[in-house]
């Protein structure tokens, strides 16, 4: 088990981590800004107790007076999901954060940097960022996809958010050398939607598949190869069929989300929080019962690599 003084366990993880059984992270800025309360916090704990069904301890990972938590207590959680001092905190705001004492919710990519602090390879979430729209003027570029390259963590997601540029974000991070995978299908998915208009780069049929790709890219960059490939991996899970919201049907709402931003002036981190809870007017709640969907089911997906995986380590 890693040992950093600035990273606080629940008991639960903590046990897990000391006896090999395997863990998944969760990250918390879906909980405090992707999500409406009380919606965000009952999913949480659902997704958590999903995870804990098929034998792996959830570590939901967030920034209290600052102390960065792996897994959080009720409390905690019920906290995250109602207090708004809780800031949207990246792999850059980690320091400042923790520094001033303040409560953070962690992105994707701080989460994967935390994860990676803490030994916990598999990290579920609902929709990685990316290249933003309209990004070869605003230079506007997830963290997410460098911190991907640098992290050894596999993000299960359902593909980027497909308010984004997806055909940039596959381009970039082809660029990086990340390993971009889709569960069951040849087509990259789009969040809200199982299909988008990518293929994807590498396709696996089943979390053991995906469990057997990590442990190839992590044993060359761990045992005496040197950095030959190092950072993490991208899972891309589709949204279950019958949830999904088809592209044809969600993008004109995301375009016209889009230019309420726009009319706006709403922009940098605050862009994502804004565009989701503007399609979940547009649609009518529509898009958030495809959102809570897809959480779940990514965590199912990761808790099975992260079983799997882990079986293949003690091997």
């Amino acid at each position: 088990m890693n040992v950093n003084p600035n990273l606080d366990y629940t008991p639960e993880v903590r046990e897990a981590l000391e006896t090999g059984r395997p863990v998944v992270a969760l990250e918390s800025t879906i909980v405090s800004h992707g999500m409406p309360y009380p919606h965000n916090v009952q999913t949480a704990r659902e997704v958590e107790e999903t995870v804990r069904l098929h034998g792996v301890a959830p570590a939901t990972i967030a920034v209290v007076r600052g102390r960065i938590k792996v897994g959080l207590s009720e409390e905690e959680l019920e906290q995250l999901g109602s207090d708004p001092t809780f800031a949207k905190v990246s792999t850059r705001d980690l320091p400042h954060t923790v520094a001033l004492g303040q409560n953070g919710a962690t992105t994707v990519a701080s989460t994967m940097r935390i994860a990676h602090l803490a030994g916990v390879r598999v990290f579920a979430t609902g929709g990685t960022g990316g290249v933003h729209r309209g990004a070869q003027q605003s230079m506007d570029v997830s963290a997410d996809l460098s911190e991907l390259a640098r992290s050894q963590v596999c993000v299960v997601s359902a593909g980027v958010k497909s308010i984004l540029d997806i055909g940039l974000t596959l381009e970039y991070l082809e660029t990086l050398g990340v390993p971009v995978i889709t569960l069951g299908s040849a087509t990259f998915p789009a969040f809200y939607s199982r299909l988008s208009d990518f293929a994807s780069p590498l396709r696996v049929d089943s979390p053991e598949q995906a469990a057997a790709v990590l442990r190839a890219k992590w044993e060359l960059c761990d045992r005496g190869v040197g950095d030959v490939l190092p950072g993490g991996v991208l899972l891309a899970n589709p949204i279950p069929a019958e949830a999904e919201i088809p592209s044809h049907e969600i993008g004109p709402h995301i375009d016209s989300a889009l230019r309420d931003m726009q009319a706006l002036g709403i922009s940098g981190k605050d862009t994502t929080p804004y565009l989701l809870g503007r399609i979940v007017e547009i649609t009518g709640g529509r898009s958030l019962i495809a959102n809570i969907a897809l959480v779940k089911n990514n965590a199912v997906v990761a808790a099975q690599v992260a079983a799997a995986y882990s079986g293949l380590e003690m091997n």
